[in-house]
């Protein structure tokens, strides 16, 4: 007779209680949800891949709330989602020299706030690779 699948979840679930937010359990290894040891067993790169297209599908909702994210070609919004993936929607929306820019369809400037940024010089490589595309509209080799 195979285990009772249901009951046991319903147990783990009250035993363990869940919490969306990582702690640290009764023997101080790092958990999150119902009870997952994040030190020793980590998450699947399924999982991984799952909350990768949830936190891009959240950015993007927040970012169509944006007048000048909903004039862009797609290859645009791109930079934007990524930017916003990186400094959450709060952070890129700080961008305001940026935003400005890109309201006049000014991509030079748009590319140049980016590049001349905090947010530059601790990301490097990624802001350089965004802003060029930001000015270009276009990827390199694709």
């Amino acid at each position: 007779m195979p285990m009772n699948h249901k009951l046991l979840r319903s147990q783990l679930e009250r035993h363990e209680g869940l919490r969306l937010k990582p702690y640290l359990d009764t023997v101080g290894k790092l958990t999150v949800g119902y009870g997952r040891n994040l030190e020793e067993v980590g998450i699947s790169r399924d999982e991984a891949d799952f909350m990768l297209d949830n936190d891009i599908d959240m950015i993007e909702r927040q970012l169509k709330t944006v007048d000048e994210y909903q004039t862009l070609d797609p290859i645009r919004q791109t930079v934007l989602v990524n930017m916003g993936f990186n400094l959450g929607f709060y952070g890129l929306m700080k961008f305001k020299k940026m935003w400005a820019a890109i309201g006049r369809q000014d991509w030079e400037n748009a590319s140049w706030e980016m590049r001349n940024s905090r947010w530059a010089r601790q990301v490097g490589y990624r802001a350089s690779e965004l802003a060029k595309i930001m000015e270009t509209g276009e990827v390199a080799g694709e």
